[in-house]
């Protein structure tokens, strides 16, 4: 990079540059006279032009990629533009007094405008067009920024619920039940509504894979995810708490309504084909049921306990049933 000339000696137009549209050539000529003009080669990049107290740059033939790396919003980093003939860049850095936050690289060989953050100022205090240009220059960078964010923000809230959800069962995970289960109990005590919750665990899981093979018990369990998501309400959840076990959460349920539930997807499971061999006898596969509703005063660890319990008391019963 180095100055080749300045504008005031140059060949290039004011007309041709947005920020002076429909300004005085005459008074912006004699305040750009002395600012250099820089040439960059080919994809190499800007060095020793961004300083403490900002500078503006102005694309004069060529073109620059912009890389934004804010320091003080993460959020910002490695979002690019592509600055063109006539367009700008730097203008934050001379309104915030700061070094420039951008990477600039020359995506062919460019001739750039440099102006200083005083020649700046000047252009608009002296002319009202270089203010309003600029004034919308930045309401356009201001949407923009905010437009990213916005992408990035969606982005970001799918990656989290992706890692909210189970990759075998396609169920919510444990992650997901531990951000949400307290919050669904502290809203039933605030409004007093019921809440119960089923625990599941697949019978025999363990002596299962031995004889069948952890494909089969893999597929043992999505068709088991598959029978308890169909059983559902809409406004029903469950999740995969660990392993073989999964959990049903029911808002707005009693007792003996999440008995009912748990009764019927009891029976549905002992109607589910994990193999396509028809001379395989049903049941397939058979789970133990615990339910449990929420009390006054009861946190999550508390009801899921109580669930864990009835559980234990389905499996001492002989399995293949629900417990309270």
């Amino acid at each position: 990079m180095e100055q080749i000339t300045t504008f005031g000696a140059s060949t290039y137009s004011i007309a041709d540059i947005q920020l002076f549209q429909g300004a005085s050539n005459d008074l912006i000529a004699t305040l750009l006279a002395n600012c250099p003009v820089v040439r960059i080669g080919a994809h190499k990049a800007m060095q020793d032009w961004s300083h403490k107290g900002g500078r503006l740059f102005i694309v004069l033939r060529g073109a620059l990629d912009v890389t934004h790396v804010d320091t003080r919003d993460a959020r910002l980093d490695g979002a690019a533009t592509k600055v063109l003939p006539g367009e700008c860049v730097g203008e934050l850095s001379v309104l915030d007094e700061e070094a420039s936050s951008e990477q600039i690289t020359a995506r062919v060989e460019s001739d750039v405008l440099v102006i200083e953050a005083d020649i700046l100022w000047k252009l608009v205090d002296e002319s009202n067009n270089v203010a309003r240009n600029l004034l919308r220059l930045l309401s356009f960078r201001v949407r923009a920024a905010n437009a990213q964010l916005r992408r990035r923000q969606k982005v970001g809230e799918f990656y989290r619920q992706l890692s909210m959800v189970d990759g075998l069962t396609g169920l919510q995970n444990r992650a997901w039940l531990n951000d949400n289960l307290p919050r669904m109990i502290d809203s039933a005590h605030i409004v007093n509504s019921p809440l119960s919750i089923v625990m599941m665990d697949l019978d025999h899981f363990k002596q299962f894979n031995d004889q069948h093979g952890h494909v089969s018990g893999d597929h043992a369990l999505q068709v088991a995810a598959k029978v308890i998501g169909a059983g559902l309400r809409p406004t029903d959840f469950a999740a995969r708490f660990g392993g073989e076990e999964l959990i049903v959460l029911l808002p707005n349920t009693q007792q003996t309504s999440a008995l009912m539930v748990a009764q019927r997807l009891c029976e549905r499971l002992r109607q589910a084909v994990v193999f396509s061999e028809m001379h395989r006898p049903l049941p397939h596969i058979t789970a133990s049921f615990g339910v449990a509703t929420l009390e006054p005063d009861q946190n999550a660890e508390a009801l899921i306990s109580a669930a864990d319990a009835a559980l234990y008391r389905a499996k001492e019963d002989g399995r293949n049933r629900v417990a309270l």
